[in-house]
């Protein structure tokens, strides 16, 4: 238990309040690690000695000191994991750049714009190329949000209404198949194992895959996309956002702050005439060099195909699939005789230039991790160990998932949160059943509370990449896609607390949360449109004008005739 107690929760908490608030993600990150900094100077216990606690901080340059050496920890993390990320952000930036300079953004448009028609079908693409790249989040978000931002503009698709679509398949569905996140929780399942002593007990991998039905908020995550996007019924502040962008075009509200936006930092393409391989060719090299690299970085003699997955390093082989993106941007500018090699150079350094926001972001989002880390305040194992005293076994998957979604909300981190909480939750589960069938649905309810926390928490890694690649407002898409993240909790919340009691097979009880799911889409979307003296779904004046072009807020600050309600339901 950590020995600032309730304390530890102060820093986290801040810089989230703070974020919602103000809507500076990067001031607010700082502050709420200042905070920790001045905690931690001064000790736990500032009441018992006032003027020691006082004198302590200041010899600390009132918290400066152990702030800045937290940022610092933060970017070398994890035996340089943090720092391989950051090289592959900067690099996938790098190769964004490029493919816009090489008219590889245009040709989609083009080509997208030619065969997709109406918002419905952009959004279940955008919603099935999430579910086709399922081996890692980063890249998931990088390519989807890339692709599909130009054609979900000129279709009048809100960048809120994106961000959440791909920011609701790419960790959920990261979390089902063969992926960096699940060789993460591999590795953690099996030391939990360990530290059991059990001689007899089934495999890390087969508990994994027991473990996969009752890993139900990514599921019906994915799943509430899918209802949203083929019934266009929104509710809460994606409604307001959806409204906006259909009747004037501006896919972002009035004084929003893209954190991306490709054509203001890098103008026109070069091309003339736009191609499509200028955009696939790279992003087929990405998806390749990064699935070959990772199969050979686990590769020993003697491995077979499951071990290579298990013992990939996953950060390694983004990079070299990143670079190799980038590389193959210089080749197509020198084959088709559109940019040379000056040119691609300096493309690539402004390709650096769009992701520094996000960078920042992820940095400080790191750095609250090192404040609420064991060796600093302690906020995971205090939470953990606080609910650990009340755990009756029918209710366990629920309070896991709690946990476990708490601890993400608080640090922005899912593999974070897994590393805290796996640890603890396993050998719990069995001490109260002896059941391998909990531990595996403590495992599945360890992934669902960890994603479900990342989806409402502004300082996610997660949230920021999506954010980055859609060209959305960080806040704005947090707080549109919170609506939608504590439904699909709620569903999930009543379907654990039935089969606690139960024991019903989750392989039921899912399609029952997928109809609660439709129903709720329903009568939410009705309330809420009804409440605010509008349609849940697009009227047919509305839906003529889809397709037109857009005038996105930035360029029309001076447009004062727009009902723009989106900032004003969690204030």
């Amino acid at each position: 238990m950590s020995e600032f107690g309730a304390l530890s929760l102060v820093p986290p908490l801040l810089a989230i309040v703070l974020a919602i608030i103000t809507r500076k993600a990067v001031l607010s990150l700082f502050l709420g690690i200042w905070s920790g900094g001045i905690l931690y100077a001064g000790g736990p216990n500032p009441l018992a000695d006032p003027s020691g606690w006082a004198t302590d901080v200041a010899a600390s340059w009132f918290g400066l000191a152990p702030t800045f050496d937290w940022i610092v920890a933060a970017i070398i993390a994890d035996e340089g994991f943090h720092a391989q990320i950051l090289i592959f952000t900067l690099l996938l930036g790098s190769g964004v750049a490029m493919i816009w300079n090489l008219g590889g953004s245009y040709a989609v448009r083009d080509w997208a714009l030619s065969r997709l028609e109406t918002q419905r079908e952009a959004g279940t693409t955008a919603w099935l190329l999430g579910l086709l790249l399922f081996f890692d989040d980063y890249a998931n978000t990088a390519i989807v949000g890339s692709t599909m931002k130009d054609v979900s503009d000129q279709l009048r698709v809100s960048r809120e209404k994106l961000a959440y679509i791909v920011d609701s398949t790419a960790a959920p569905v990261a979390t089902l198949g063969i992926s960096s996140w699940v060789a993460f929780q591999l590795g953690l399942i099996a030391d939990a194992y360990d530290d059991l002593g059990l001689e007899d007990h089934p495999s890390a991998f087969e508990v994994f895959l027991n473990s996969i039905p009752f890993n139900m908020y990514s599921i019906l995550a994915i799943v509430m996309v899918g209802i949203i996007v083929a019934t266009r019924r929104d509710y809460g502040e994606m409604l307001d956002a959806e409204h906006r962008s259909w009747r004037t075009g501006k896919v972002y509200r009035e004084g929003a702050r893209p954190m991306q936006d490709v054509e203001a930092d890098l103008g026109e393409p070069a091309a003339d005439e736009p191609r499509l391989l200028s955009f696939f060719g790279p992003v087929a090299v990405l998806i390749a060099v990064t699935i070959t690299a990772a199969l050979w970085t686990g590769y020993e003699p003697g491995a077979g195909l499951f071990d290579m997955v298990v013992d990939a390093d996953y950060a390694t082989a983004l990079i070299y699939g990143s670079f190799a993106m980038v590389v193959s941007g210089f080749v197509l500018g020198k084959v088709y005789n559109i940019i040379g090699v000056r040119e691609a150079t300096d493309t690539t350094i402004d390709g650096f230039g769009l992701m520094l926001t996000a960078v920042s972001i992820l940095v400080l989002a790191w750095g609250i991790g090192e404040v609420v880390g064991e060796e600093a305040l302690g906020t995971g194992e205090f939470v953990a160990g606080f609910v650990g005293e009340f755990l009756p076994p029918e209710v366990l998957p629920v309070v896991v998932l709690l946990t476990a979604a708490f601890i993400a909300f608080s640090t922005g981190t899912s593999w974070g949160t897994m590393a805290i909480v796996t640890p603890i939750a396993i050998p719990i589960a069995w001490s109260l059943t002896n059941d391998h069938t909990m531990v595996a649905a403590t495992v599945g309810t360890i992934f669902s509370g960890a994603i479900f926390g990342d989806h409402t928490s502004p300082i996610s890694d997660t949230s920021v990449l999506s954010s980055t690649f859609t060209g959305a407002d960080l806040i704005d898409h947090v707080r549109t896609q919170f609506y939608y993240a504590i439904t699909v909790a709620v569903v999930v919340i009543a379907l654990l607390l039935v089969w606690g009691t139960t024991r019903w097979s989750p392989l039921l009880l899912l399609p029952v949360g997928a109809l609660l799911l439709v129903g709720l889409v329903y009568a939410l979307s009705e309330l809420d449109a009804h409440r605010k003296g509008v349609e849940p779904v697009p009227t047919a004046a509305e839906q003529e004008h889809t397709g037109g072009p857009v005038k996105p807020a930035a360029e029309e600050n001076t447009d004062t005739d727009v009902d723009d309600t989106s900032t004003d339901t969690l204030r």
